[in-house]
């Protein structure tokens, strides 16, 4: 994991012009009529304001939407000025589409689904905060990915030191129900999931608590533990069952690839 250490200056900070720009876009796309989200380290850093922000220069646009609304989001990016990667967006615009801001940033918008180690689909989930996915699905995005780095580990322990985890799915909450329903159909993800947990807590409680807020809500630590033992409780699919018995004899889960761009 990498132990560089992370700026902990508030805001403003390196980020804050493509956080702007991100809200502008998002703003301008509601009033159009097009459900745009923010994901990843932004989203993260909207949910949290009061925790120092893991902000960079040059840093780029990471956004979600959804298939139904894709032509609609692409007219509307290419009139604020966006080029279009042609290319990549005929080839992958079904999950993915890609443009060019005038300053030159990169805007990448998933559509329907989150791909990394494993595949977390949004599109029906979307609607359920204004701004960003919802806690849950970023942590979810977060925990799936097997490569785990210090930056997406501190994402992680924002979200359980400022959303709640709790029985059922409501929105603004780490929702148990959600959380348990897509680890309980997919032992690869159960696996993936279960394995950052244990990661996060230990770096929570050893050489990574300066990564954990001061002012926090919640103890991540007492928050992964519970996500730990509901993702081991809940009852578990024939699907998975059968997957466990190959265990980790067989890989789980995919390593993306860095798609070129035109």
């Amino acid at each position: 994991m990498d132990d560089t250490p992370l700026a902990a200056d508030p805001q403003p900070g390196p980020g804050d012009d493509v956080f702007g720009e991100a809200m502008s876009l998002i703003g301008g796309a509601q009033e159009a009529g097009i459900p745009v989200r923010l994901i990843g380290g932004l989203a993260v850093r909207y949910l949290t304001p009061d925790y120092p922000p893991r902000a960079r220069d040059g840093q780029d646009l990471d956004l979600a939407s959804v298939s139904a609304h894709r032509r609609k989001l692409s007219e509307f990016l290419v009139s604020k000025g966006y080029e279009g990667d042609r290319t990549f967006n005929a080839l992958y615009g079904h999950k993915q589409l890609y443009f060019a801001s005038p300053s030159g940033r990169t805007v990448d918008v998933l559509i329907d689904r989150i791909e990394m180690s494993h595949t977390l689909q949004f599109a029906d989930r979307i609607a359920r905060m204004p701004h960003t996915l919802d806690p849950c699905d970023l942590l979810l995005s977060k925990l799936q990915i097997f490569e785990l780095n210090e930056k997406d580990a501190q994402d992680a322990l924002y979200l359980t030191s400022a959303f709640e985890v709790r029985a059922g799915d409501e929105p603004g909450t780490i929702g148990l129900d959600r959380f348990c329903a897509v680890l309980a159909d997919d032992w690869g993800w159960w696996r993936t999931v279960t394995m950052n947990l244990d990661k996060i807590r230990g770096l929570a409680q050893g050489d990574g608590t300066r990564l954990v807020p001061e002012n926090r809500a919640f103890d991540p630590a007492e928050q992964l533990q519970r996500l730990r033992t509901e993702a081991d409780e809940t009852p578990k699919s024939l699907k998975w069952r059968l997957r466990a018995k190959v265990g980790d004899r067989k890989r789980w889960y995919e390593l993306p690839e860095e798609t070129e761009h035109y």
